[in-house]
């Protein structure tokens, strides 16, 4: 069987609050409340034997810019064999709850640039994650105008560079007719247990499928 994992790797997850998720920066073992905490357990017992490796360096409130500035000593120092890449609903919401814009052009530079440097400076494999918006309220659902062209750059990227891609905004878009959005994130932003579930899922059926 053609394993995507092997002995004594470090799976890494990293990105912004939906990562972070109240984990316990100063304990490199803390996982957080959400998803990297459930695919870590569910990969521990189905890889039994491997001595799988986790760490989560997730940072609340991040851009792909503060990915940049920190991947030298919360990636690449860390030696990974898989990073998976959550980032970029942050880019969104300043714009609207600080008007401070990402313009798509830098924000495909930015993402670009974290592929490439992740690539260069480590021999890790790569999931791309899409970020997402559940449409709670109007005002949430307005903001899809700006995420969407990133989510497409990000997909582009993922493609372009043979990434594993992890579209958890088409399966948030799916789930949104089995419940209402709010089930899943109740801000539309940070998923509830629910979502967090929902999130383990997909990205397990991408990866051990």
């Amino acid at each position: 069987m053609n394993l995507p994992f092997r002995a004594n790797d470090l799976i890494l997850f990293t990105g912004d609050s939906v990562t972070d998720c109240g984990r316990n920066r100063n304990d490199s073992s803390s996982m957080g409340s959400g998803y990297v905490g459930m695919i870590a357990e569910r990969l521990r017992s189905r890889y039994r034997g491997l001595g799988l490796r986790f760490r989560n360096t997730g940072i609340s409130g991040d851009r792909t810019g503060d990915l940049l500035a920190r991947l030298d000593r919360d990636c690449a120092a860390l030696g990974p064999a898989w990073v998976s890449l959550l980032v970029g609903v942050n880019n969104t919401w300043r714009r609207y709850d600080r008007n401070d814009p990402t313009p798509d052009d830098r924000f495909e530079a930015e993402y670009g640039e974290l592929i490439r440097r992740i690539r260069e400076e480590t021999s890790a494999r790569i999931a791309v994650c899409s970020p997402f918006l559940l449409h709670v309220d109007p005002q949430v659902a307005a903001m899809r105008g700006d995420l969407d062209p990133k989510i497409a750059i990000i997909r582009r990227l993922a493609e372009g560079s043979g990434a594993a891609w992890i579209d958890f905004d088409a399966a948030f878009l799916a789930a949104q007719q089995r419940h209402i959005p709010s089930y899943w994130a109740a801000d539309g932003v940070h998923p509830t247990p629910a979502g967090h579930a929902l999130m383990a899922e997909t990205w397990l059926d991408v990866l051990i499928a």
